[in-house]
Order: structure tokens, then C-alpha cells, then sequence
């Protein structure tokens, strides 16, 4: 009885697990997700810009220029300024797989 108990509760864990892994395991959705009051969950926001299905490499290079204060001292700008190079990647390329 408890061999059984044991079994399926560690099945019900690596089940958890799993789940977990594909929802929050896609590399760049959690850190794009802070974007989605202008931006969209998807990248597809009223009324700005529309990253969804963008260029990955246009993504991050406007990026780096909110995060260089080219584009002025916006919210973009101190958003931008939060991230490393990698992070911003990671944005980038989830914006970009979005269709």
C-alpha cells in the first residue's frame, strides 16, 4: 500500500515538474512578460509598437539604444537600462518567435 502511495505521488511530482518546466522554460517569455502592459503578452500591444514576429537582431539593437540613452531618457530607457546583453537577447528572441 505505501509502495503504491510512494509511486504515485513521485509520478504526481515529475508530472508538476514537467508542466512547470514547459510553461516557464521558454527562454526570454518570463523576462518579456514585464512588457506586456505596452507590448502585449505576445508582443502584440494597442497601440505601440508590434514586436511579435519582429527581427530578433532589430529587437535587441533598438534595445541596446534605449539602453544607451540614444532614444532620450524615456521608459524604455530605464527599462532597457534593467537588463544585461544576454537578457535582452532573450527578450528579443521570444518577440521574434511570436507570431
Amino acid at each position: 500500500m505505501y509502495r503504491v502511495r510512494f509511486l504515485f505521488t513521485g509520478l504526481a511530482l515529475v508530472a508538476t515538474v514537467a508542466s512547470a518546466q514547459t510553461t516557464v522554460g521558454q527562454p526570454g517569455r518570463l523576462l518579456a512578460s514585464n512588457c506586456f502592459q505596452c507590448h502585449g503578452t505576445n508582443g502584440k500591444g494597442p497601440g505601440f509598437d508590434s514586436l511579435a514576429g519582429k527581427s530578433s537582431s532589430e529587437i535587441y539593437k533598438e534595445l541596446k539604444e534605449f539602453q544607451s540613452g540614444k532614444e532620450g531618457n524615456g521608459i524604455m530607457a530605464r527599462h532597457a537600462m534593467g537588463y544585461t546583453d544576454a537578457q535582452m537577447q532573450l527578450i528579443a528572441n521570444w518577440f521574434a518567435s511570436q507570431k
